[in-house]
């Protein structure tokens, strides 16, 4: 789970900002909205319109350790890890098995996500 903050691709550099003023503080603190955007990505529920457009996004994000992504996107996605990492550990096994079931983005981030473990 990359980033609630990463949406829309377009041909320029950078996704689309439209979504860069999301209170991600916020959707963290409830205890429904992760779950909520979880099941978005995983084709388990309904997606709000910043919700789709993580879930064409994210993939891309990935692959590509998110270099289309502006700074707010990337701040945004780094509370989201750390978040799910050390909160929400269900939802992050869960983005895992869907979006790197052959652990190779897990491996190629260990060390990110290894140094946001214990730092809420």
């Amino acid at each position: 789970m990359a980033c609630v903050a990463v949406t829309w691709a377009r041909p320029e550099s950078t996704y689309t900002d439209k979504w860069d003023n999301i209170n991600v503080d916020e959707i963290l603190e409830s205890n429904r909205l992760p779950k909520g955007y979880v099941d978005c990505l995983l084709g388990k529920g309904r997606c709000t319109p910043d919700g789709k457009a993580l879930k064409e996004t994210l993939p891309d994000a990935l692959e590509h350790e998110c270099v289309k992504c502006t700074g707010k996107q990337k701040s945004g996605a780094d509370k989201v890890i750390r978040h799910l990492v050390n909160k929400r550990p269900d939802l992050w096994k869960e983005l895992a098995v869907k979006y790197d079931p052959d652990n190779i983005y897990q491996a190629r981030y260990k060390d990110k996500i290894d140094a946001v473990k214990g730092s809420a």
